[in-house]
């Protein structure tokens, strides 16, 4: 009898991952993974320990992270439906440490042959204001530069290796080439970067099959808070101002920016404009008494 879909992702994922180094929030017995499958045009049933657990896996499906035990498994796939006696296309065994965070994924290698990658994710929090972008090169190509406006920011990246940056928040416009090149074969496209947020793309399917396209997992990590700002305060004259900083609350700190410096000093001159009107009336009802 066929297991329901999110039981038997569970189960798969545990039955393939394998991860090493230091997680950042380790629980007693139990790892986090995550599963992709990168490997075009191929529905595929997972056996694990010898059971069918995981029927139907349709290519370019990622799952939600699975909190599963720790533990030793092998794994067999084959083609969907095929017979459990026919020969997987893709076997292995190995053990899903307590506390990892991994990620899973079924790929080709460079020379295009269906394989299993496992990545361990860096979760630790991001600098105040950045986000973490991970590429990760899971295709069946050779090694490839990632662009950004033109430049290379990643260079000689081959399968199955990762590069990181750290970048400010906001969108990169990235492209993938073969390495030493700037004629994108993928891309390109928008990818938005998220503070406290990492963002990893998988680059899959196959240059010779003209099948290349990417897949992106994000992590949610925190970023760190950023330094407490010293407040001051000034007992100076009413000066006329060039900007207005912004504070702790109001305008300036819902929109996160100063005000703008002709509007700071428009505000300036109507309060030195106001002095002086104050001091011509005082001078003259003085001189009226």
């Amino acid at each position: 009898m066929r297991k329901p879909l999110a039981l038997a992702a569970a189960a798969a994922v545990t039955a393939i991952v394998v991860g090493t180094g230091s997680p950042s929030s380790a629980q007693a017995d139990t790892g986090t993974v995550t599963v992709i499958h990168g490997v075009p045009g191929v529905t595929v049933d997972v056996y694990v320990n010898g059971d069918l657990t995981l029927e139907d896996f349709a290519p370019e499906t990622i799952t939600d992270p699975l909190e599963l035990p720790a533990g030793d498994y092998t794994v067999d796939i084959r083609p969907a439906d095929a017979p459990d006696t026919d020969p997987p296309i893709i076997t292995g065994a190995t053990t899903l440490p307590a506390g990892a965070n991994a990620t899973l994924i079924a790929h080709l290698d460079e020379a295009g042959t269906p394989t299993l990658g496992v990545f361990v994710n860096d979760t630790s929090t991001t600098p105040a204001g950045e986000g973490r972008l991970v590429v990760r090169h899971t295709a069946a190509a050779p090694a490839v530069d990632v662009l950004a406006g033109g430049t290379a920011v990643i260079s000689g990246l081959a399968n199955p290796d990762e590069a990181t940056l750290t970048l400010p928040a906001g969108t990169v416009s990235a492209s993938v080439a073969a390495a030493g090149t700037t004629d994108p074969v993928i891309g390109p496209a928008d990818v938005p970067v998220v503070a406290g947020q990492v963002t990893i793309v998988y680059a899959i399917g196959s240059l010779e099959e003209q099948t290349l396209g990417v897949l992106v997992q994000t992590l949610d990590v925190g970023e760190v808070a950023a330094p407490a700002q010293e407040s001051t305060t000034t007992t100076a004259p009413v000066p006329v101002p060039e900007a207005v900083p912004a504070g702790d609350s109001g305008i300036a700190a819902e929109s996160g920016s100063s005000f703008p410096v002709g509007i700071a000093t428009v505000l300036g001159l109507v309060a030195v404009t106001g002095l002086v009107v104050s001091g011509r009336s005082l001078a003259e009802a003085r001189s009226r008494s």
